[in-house]
C-alpha cells in the first residue's frame, strides 16, 4: 500500500481526480489519498471562497489523521504556495508555515515534492489584466503588481532553500501549461502536468478519468468547513473509490 499526501489550493482542487488516477495508476488500486486543498487555500490562516470558509492547511484534521494511521510508503506534494502572499501575508511568514509542513510531513516521508511559483506567466500579466484578476480572486488585495512580483520572487528563493533544507523535490512548473490565467494550469494541461509532478512516466500511457469520479471528488465535503458562517463537520472514514483507492478530505 502506498499513501500520497497533497496539500493545495485551486490547482490541487481542479486537477484532484486527475491525482487520484494517477496515483491510482502508479501504486496500485489501494492506494490512499489524503488531501487538504480548496480554492484559496491558506497554509496557515482561515481562508474564504465565496460563502465557504475553510481552515489553514496547518490547522486541518490531516495532521491528527496522519498520527493515527500505520506508517506506509508514502510521496507527499506540497503546491499553490502563492496564495498568501495576495492574503496579504509576509514571504517570511509564508515560508513559515511551509516550514512548519515539511517539518511535519518529515515524520511520515522523506519523498516530498514541493512545486514552485508560475513566475513566467505573472511576468507577462500586464497593469490592467492583473487588476482584473486581482479584483476576481482577492477582492481585499490591495498589492501592486510590482509589489506582487517582488515577493513572489522573495517566497520562490525561499521555497527553493527550503527545499534543499528539507531534501524535498523542487519541482519547476512548466510555463507552457499556463495560459489567459497567470495562476491556473490550463485544463487541457492537467494530465501532463500532475503526472509529471507525481513522477508518473510516460504520461501518454494514462487515460484521461471518469467525469463521474471528478464530480465526486469535487463535491466531496472535508472535515471541516463553513458555509455562510455556519460550521459543517464530516468526519472522514476513507471514502472508497469505485475504480480503486480511498480518499480523506481535510
Amino acid at each position: 500500500m502506498v499513501r500520497v499526501i497533497a496539500l493545495g489550493a485551486s490547482n490541487l482542487t481542479r486537477g484532484f481526480q486527475t491525482i487520484v488516477s494517477t496515483a491510482r495508476f502508479v501504486w496500485g488500486s489501494d492506494v490512499e489519498v489524503l488531501a487538504a486543498l480548496g480554492h484559496g487555500r491558506s497554509y496557515g490562516a482561515p481562508s474564504r471562497f465565496l460563502f465557504r470558509t475553510l481552515p489553514g492547511i496547518l490547522k486541518s484534521g490531516l495532521w491528527a489523521e496522519l498520527e493515527r494511521r500505520p506508517h506506509v510508503v508514502t510521496r507527499a506534494l506540497v503546491t499553490d504556495v502563492g496564495n498568501d502572499i495576495l492574503y496579504g501575508f509576509s514571504v517570511a511568514r509564508t515560508l513559515g508555515w511551509v516550514e512548519n509542513v515539511l517539518v511535519r510531513l518529515k515524520t511520515v516521508t522523506n519523498d516530498i515534492v514541493l512545486t514552485d511559483l508560475p513566475l513566467a506567466s505573472i511576468y507577462r500579466l500586464s497593469h490592467h489584466k492583473f487588476l482584473a484578476f486581482r479584483s476576481i480572486l482577492v477582492p481585499s488585495c490591495r498589492l501592486s503588481l510590482a509589489q506582487v512580483i517582488e515577493r513572489a520572487e522573495l517566497l520562490n528563493d525561499g521555497l527553493a532553500k527550503l527545499s534543499a533544507t528539507y531534501g524535498a523535490t523542487f519541482f519547476r512548473l512548466d510555463p507552457l501549461w499556463y495560459g489567459f490565467d497567470p495562476i491556473h494550469i490550463r485544463p487541457s494541461q492537467w494530465r501532463t502536468a500532475w503526472q509529471q509532478i507525481l513522477g508518473a512516466q510516460p504520461a501518454t500511457t494514462l487515460g484521461t478519468g471518469s467525469t463521474v469520479e471528478s464530480v465526486r471528488l469535487y463535491v466531496m465535503r472535508p472535515e471541516r468547513r463553513w458555509l455562510f458562517g455556519v460550521e459543517q463537520f464530516t468526519p472522514q472514514s476513507g471514502t472508497v473509490l469505485r475504480s480503486g483507492g480511498q480518499v480523506w478530505l481535510y
